[in-house]
């Protein structure tokens, strides 16, 4: 055991290792008896793979690179892949990330396009894809540029033939509805084969605010009767929805203030915790119907579980394991369910689950300590006391090293995470990047800010018109709260963040003094440019509902906007940026960057080409997280071993 300084701990877990653990395996389904999905290769480019499981148990990346099975429907994309048996052989379709086109995969063949290429806009992309073979067709959720905007943009149902006749001939895409919702999910299809059923929603409406279940009859021609809207509206949020096998229409609600399970309109299982959550991808699955009658769940309040829910009485069964954590991207097949799990000790690996025995064990990506698990830090998840007595939900990861203490009156560094959303939550699962720090004698504070999910629907409205306040509020409360415990040092407090979580990280380094220092990653830093145009047709009117209207209250988009208060920061910081990313583009840190000049503030811009919104290269993330280690041992005076330094400028 070594006394060292904290900061300065030697540690296994470096930043190639944290980076090639980054990601998780997503996007489960069944192709006949075989449990399939997509995982990630960051050495490959930060592609994703389709991975094949065998009935003998073997598996297989059944893509070579490059291919990349990633759909970019609303740029944060969705359900990219389905599959089935025809002839006994699977027959797959997918959505390849460069082209955006869908291919038909078929062992021992090349994949074959079933889509064509469109020179306008964004082109044409694919995503929630169903096959129905006996048609000779895939319905799918169809997005379509009109034009070099970004909102110039149409989004319907529609039906692929699969015999690639419309690989180069667009007028052979069958429309099955017109663009009268600016947004919808891909089609679920009864088990008569009778009618069809679909989310929708539009601005300035993100999904999780308000949408639409939608109902059509199919007609014999293949074509969809009169849609009709059945349940949900502008603000009530409906995540999923599927058919049970006997018929009747299931589907995720928060008409209560909490996403609960509807069976044709009536609760099944009423309760104060989440059955759903934010359909930030299109197809996430909360719940997977099974051919008993009974549905699997994703649920909890907070962290959440995989568990089997009997519609008949209500009840819940979890099913055993160490898994404290399930993502949206559960699948069934007869008596089996497929998720994928994590846990604070544990990465993300596919779980299957049989029904009948109860039994749940690991059948991909399974977790395999790469250095020994004694470095993992050991979380803690606790509620603190915000402004106006508000609860303020976190997890607390303090410094941990088998191998190392520090003096005795030194107090740790500590970085507040803010998670990117806003409309999300950081997860209590095992992450590299976070043990990254731990070990080396730094702790990280994540935190479930007010507007984050996972405790209802009040506790996600806080942050309504407030964004920039509560979230900026809430991560301070927690920062100083930790140092007037004796848990922090008061003084060497640091916040970073991506995306929304870069907003959060800047905002919070322009409006307060808690910060010694920030790392923001791809982020948000002009309201108004961003709300007028600089990003996505899905996002462009987010800030609707988190600022406020830009007609009503546009000084209230300036009033948050770091670009417009480059003079209250005098802390250093690190900026990280993707040259791809259409989402936060480069542009917000170039003016950013433009308003600090001359400030003489330390501070770095990397800037990473091939990078979109979030980074998915090894070599990337490496230099990542050895930057942001640098910075916090420049201001905090630490010593780490090995690590170049990050040179700031002024």
């Amino acid at each position: 055991m070594q006394t060292l300084a904290y900061g300065s701990w030697p540690s296994p877990i470096d930043a190639a290792l944290a980076a090639a653990h980054d990601g998780h395996p997503e996007f489960t389904g069944f192709v006949g008896d075989e449990a399939w999905w997509t995982e990630p290769r960051p050495t490959e480019g930060g592609r994703r793979t389709l991975v094949r499981r065998r009935a003998d148990g073997t598996q297989e990346s059944v893509l070579p690179d490059p291919w990349n099975v990633r759909s970019r429907v609303i740029e944060y994309g969705g359900q990219p892949w389905a599959g089935t048996v025809a002839d006994g052989e699977p027959l797959v379709v997918f959505v390849n990330f460069a082209d955006q086109r869908m291919y038909r995969y078929e062992p021992g063949g090349d994949p074959r396009p079933l889509t064509p290429v469109s020179p306008v806009g964004g082109g044409l992309r694919w995503a929630d894809p169903v096959l129905r073979p006996e048609r000779g067709e895939v319905w799918c959720v169809l997005e379509e540029f009109t034009g070099d905007g970004p909102s110039d943009v149409r989004r319907v149902l529609a039906a692929v033939p699969l015999d690639g006749s419309a690989a180069q001939d667009r007028d052979a895409v069958r429309e099955l509805t017109d663009a009268r919702h600016r947004f919808v999910t891909g089609p679920r299809i009864s088990p008569d084969g009778r009618s069809a059923a679909w989310l929708a929603w539009d601005h300035p409406r993100m999904p999780w605010d308000g949408t639409e279940l939608v109902l059509a009859g199919i007609r014999q021609d293949g074509g969809l009767g009169e849609p009709r809207t059945i349940a949900g509206g502008p603000e009530e949020s409906i995540p999923q929805v599927d058919w049970a096998h006997d018929g009747s229409l299931l589907y995720v609600s928060d008409r209560t203030g909490w996403w609960n399970v509807y069976r044709d309109g009536a609760p099944v299982c009423p309760r104060e915790e989440e059955f759903g959550g934010p359909l930030w991808k299109v197809g996430q699955r909360w719940f997977a119907p099974l051919e008993s009658g009974l549905i699997a769940v994703v649920h909890g309040r907070g962290a959440t579980a995989l568990g089997i829910l009997d519609p008949e009485t209500g009840e819940v069964v979890d099913a055993a394991g160490p898994w404290t954590e399930f993502a949206p991207t559960l699948a069934a097949h007869g008596e089996r369910v497929v998720a994928v799990g994590a846990s604070p000790r544990t990465a993300h690996e596919v779980v299957e689950l049989d029904t009948r025995t109860g039994r749940a064990r690991v059948i991909g990506a399974g977790h395999d300590d790469s250095v020994d698990p004694a470095y993992y830090p050991e979380p803690q998840i606790r509620t603190f006391t915000g402004p106006a007595g508000r609860d303020i939900h976190a997890h607390i990861y303090p410094p941990h090293n088998p191998d190392c203490v520090a003096p005795g009156e030194e107090l740790p560094p500590y970085v507040v995470w803010a998670h990117g959303g806003p409309t999300g939550r950081a997860p209590l699962v095992l992450d590299l990047a976070i043990a990254y720090f731990t070990s080396r004698g730094i702790g990280v504070a994540e935190v479930n800010y007010g507007g984050s999910t996972g405790h209802g629907r009040e506790y996600r409205d806080r942050l309504r018109e407030q964004w920039g306040v509560v979230d900026v509020e809430d991560c301070a409360a927690v920062a100083l709260a930790l140092a007037d415990e004796g848990t922090a040092d008061r003084d060497r407090l640091a916040i970073r963040g991506g995306s929304a979580g870069g907003w959060t990280a800047a905002a919070s380094l322009a409006a307060t003094g808690v910060y010694a220092c920030g790392t923001i990653l791809y982020p948000i830093l002009d309201l108004a440019g961003w709300g007028e145009g600089e990003t996505h047709d899905f996002e462009s009117q987010y800030l609707e509902t988190l600022v406020g209207p830009l007609a009503e209250v546009p000084a209230r988009y300036a009033e948050r906007s770091p670009v417009e208060h480059a003079d209250r920061i005098s802390a250093p910081f690190l900026l990280l940026q993707g040259l791809d990313d259409v989402i936060c583009p480069p542009v917000q840190c170039e003016r950013f960057l433009a308003r600090m000049e001359g400030r003489r503030v330390p501070h770095a811009y990397i800037a990473f080409e091939g990078e979109g919104h979030g980074f998915r290269r090894a070599e990337t993330m490496i230099r990542v997280l050895e930057a942001e280690l640098s910075l916090y041992a420049q201001v905090f005076v630490l010593n780490p071993p090995g690590i170049p330094t990050l040179e700031l400028s002024k």
